[in-house]
């Protein structure tokens, strides 16, 4: 901040109610003694650019957004980051001093680096990957895996033309598969990504045949509420690796803070705590 104001930052959606970006920024403000805040803020979308082009004016230097904004924030947006304009979808804004809004896209970031954290031992090259999903989170993941260098990525949905529609935009690495073979693609990965709602509080349980998991395999899902989903719970019975989703936001939630804040926290079990609190 170029003047004596408290910087801001909040998280935008709608709903917004449920988010855990307060809790876990608030937990990093006091950590680290930064006379800041961050706050939800609920914005139809009729509002959504009159509220982000004022909120530059009344000390943010920035914001996340949440579902269903993310799409259209991009557009709003003054300039937009590499990543965020390849995964079509941004998720943190940054706010210049001259007023400006840059567009940024931390959720691949944070869905390698909760990765790594949780299965240290994974190799991206060790075969296919296997991602339940189609939507703006899935291309995220995509993203992610193929900058890595994952060799093949098998994506089902329950749409199959949004399937697709990834496959065209990312080229010959992803194979798309029906929805009614996802236990089979499941059973064939090195990798599994649940990148759906499904099974998550107040979702449909997710009902994909799960009887082709084995030791050895990786097993995420990015749905943290609960924190133990059906799909994680059969990977740990059948003796695979299993990573929660908790970890994906708060990994994502790094570089945006340090951003607007000016320090580089810290992910640890404290952090956890406190957002599960």
């Amino acid at each position: 901040m170029s003047d004596n104001r408290i910087p801001l930052a909040g998280v935008i959606g709608n709903p917004v109610s449920h988010s855990r970006s307060p809790r876990l920024h608030r937990h990093w403000l006091g950590r680290y003694g930064i006379a800041g805040d961050y706050v939800p803020l609920h914005v139809e979308e009729r509002h959504l650019e009159q509220v982000i082009r004022a909120l530059p004016h009344m000390g943010f230097v920035g914001c996340n957004i949440t579902i269903p904004h993310k799409e259209a924030a991009l557009r709003i947006a003054d300039q937009v980051s590499d990543r965020a304009t390849l995964i079509g979808a941004a998720n943190t804004l940054i706010f210049r001093t001259d007023g400006s809004i840059h567009a940024d896209n931390t959720d691949g970031y944070g869905f390698m680096a909760n990765l790594r954290a949780g299965a240290p031992d994974w190799q991206p090259d060790s075969g296919p990957a296997a991602i339940l999903g189609a939507g703006g989170a899935a291309r995220a993941v995509v993203v992610a895996l193929i900058e890595a260098g994952v060799p093949e990525i098998m994506i089902a949905n329950r749409t199959r033309a949004r399937a697709e529609d990834l496959r065209a935009e990312f080229g010959p690495r992803l194979t798309v598969v029906d929805w009614v073979q996802a236990g089979n693609m499941i059973e064939g990965a090195e990798l599994v990504v649940n990148t759906t709602s499904l099974g998550m509080t107040g979702q449909p349980e997710l009902r994909v045949p799960l009887d082709g998991l084995h030791a050895g395999q990786i097993v995420t899902d990015l749905v943290y509420s609960p924190l133990q989903t059906r799909l994680l719970a059969m990977a740990k019975e059948a003796g695979c690796t299993t990573v929660d989703g908790l970890g994906m936001l708060l990994h994502q939630a790094v570089p945006a803070f340090e951003r607007w804040f000016g320090r580089r926290p810290e992910v640890d079990q404290a952090l956890r705590s406190a957002v599960l609190a």
